[in-house]
């Protein structure tokens, strides 16, 4: 997995009327869950800021990142848990961060890419991804950038499945009847297969 450098400051005043100010300034208000844990056994939480434009790298991309979270200096491994965004605008509200445990697996969503020239869109039919992304359990240190899902051998109105792949180190998350893709029948393909049947 690829790493990005986040610059993030420190917020002592984590009320209404200060993270109201912060957006303002186009500055966005975050939280780093860490390895730590308080009195009640939940993860201590780190409030920070960060400039909107020091997040876009990291959100508006199809590629997945482990994040150096540099926060007035001090440097930890993160990855992004969870973003809010203005529901008209569009614009970051907020971000959580999760610090990473070398020695604990974390879960994460993988860019899944479709690889082949699968069987039934020789056919004619159409090859459609339905999960772009899956939900993985491992080390950080083993998860790829991207899952890789071989559909040459995928015929002409059939799946793949989550529960028919595997990864090495890796455990999917996703219910196991989840279709990742599939070969649909286009007009062209039914009109073909008719033919063929008479």
């Amino acid at each position: 997995m690829k790493s990005i450098e986040i610059k993030g400051t420190l917020r002592t005043d984590v009320g209404k009327k200060a993270t109201h100010a912060l957006r303002k300034n186009n500055i966005v208000p975050c939280v780093l869950y860490g390895v730590q844990k308080d009195e009640n056994g939940l993860p201590v939480a780190t409030h920070f800021s960060v400039p909107t434009d020091g997040l876009r790298n990291l959100v508006y991309t199809p590629h997945i990142y482990v994040v150096d979270l540099n926060i007035d200096g001090k440097i930890v491994n993160a990855i992004l848990k969870d973003i809010q965004f203005h529901p008209v605008k569009d614009t970051i509200l907020h971000v959580d961060f999760y610090q990473i445990d070398e020695a604990k697996p974390i879960v994460m969503e993988v860019p899944v890419q479709l690889e082949g020239l699968a069987e039934g869109v020789r056919a004619g039919g159409k090859l459609a991804l339905q999960l772009r992304k899956l939900k993985v359990k491992a080390l950080y240190n083993v998860i790829p950038e991207r899952l890789v899902v071989d559909v040459t051998s995928l015929g002409l109105g059939k799946t793949i499945k989550v529960g028919e792949l595997s990864y090495e180190g890796l455990e999917l998350i996703n219910a196991k009847e989840a279709v990742v893709c599939a070969v649909k029948l286009t007009r062209a393909a039914r009109g073909a297969a008719a033919a063929a049947g008479k």
